[in-house]
């Protein structure tokens, strides 16, 4: 038996609500093993808070399916069981704001600004803007969640840059950095950005293999924000 399906019985089998029998099966399961219980964490908080997400704006597309399998690469045999996972969070009567709290604990261990959870809203974003745009309701509960995961707002800031036009200061914005910066403060902001998503830092940090697709467009967007600053520069 695989662990999606032990989780998704554990969870079904669970007296209470949803978000009680989650927490209590990652904790349950993986106890023992720190790492594997940070990768699941991790893929039942991105679940989960996508299903809490599709009622921001009333309903789920097409799109936003489509999205979640693009950045979170679930093995085809799995997929009726993440589906059944996400519709058991999607019904459950429990608020996202109060998944967000649960779902932190087991993720970051407590800690403030954890790069995981993150990782979380960054997939999360994904998710909200295939349909073209992120609408406004996804994009308060976007901030709602950063702010109990403890992100802060200049954080928060920069992962929006990644996902949505944000006028002058983008690409700056992108990158974490100011229009006023130096070149060289820069380009040291764009290497740290590099080597902090490196596939190997990603790993270390509990992001599950699954997601690196994710992580790989965000390398990509960093690395056409630096490209435009630069081409920007030299033509000052």
């Amino acid at each position: 038996m695989s662990f999606w399906e032990k989780l998704v019985h554990f969870v079904s089998q669970s007296a209470g609500n949803v978000l009680s029998g989650v927490v209590e099966a990652v904790r349950t399961l993986f106890e023992g093993d720190p790492e594997t219980r940070r990768q699941v964490a991790f893929s039942v908080s991105l679940i989960a808070l996508s299903a809490k997400m599709a009622k921001a704006d009333g309903f789920v597309t097409m799109e936003e399916v489509a999205a979640f399998h693009e950045i979170f690469e679930i093995p085809e045999e799995e997929r009726v069981n993440v589906a059944r996972l996400y519709n058991l969070a999607r019904q459950d009567i429990a608020g996202y704001d109060a998944y967000a709290r649960k779902l932190k604990g087991l993720c970051s261990d407590g800690e403030e600004g954890c790069p995981l959870l993150e990782e979380v809203i960054d997939g999360l974003f994904h998710i909200a803007k295939a349909d073209g745009s992120v609408h406004e309701k996804e994009l308060d509960f976007l901030a709602h969640v950063a702010e109990i995961f403890g992100i802060s707002e200049a954080r928060f800031q920069t992962i929006c840059a990644r996902h949505m036009d944000m006028g002058d200061r983008d690409p700056y914005g992108v990158l974490g950095v100011s229009r006023s910066d130096d070149f060289k403060t820069i380009r040291s902001r764009y290497r740290a950005l590099v080597a902090e998503n490196h596939p190997d830092r990603l790993i270390a940090r509990g992001v599950p293999k699954e997601f690196h697709a994710a992580a790989n467009d965000r390398m990509a967007r960093i690395n056409a924000a630096y490209e435009a600053i630069e081409r920007e520069l030299k033509a000052a």
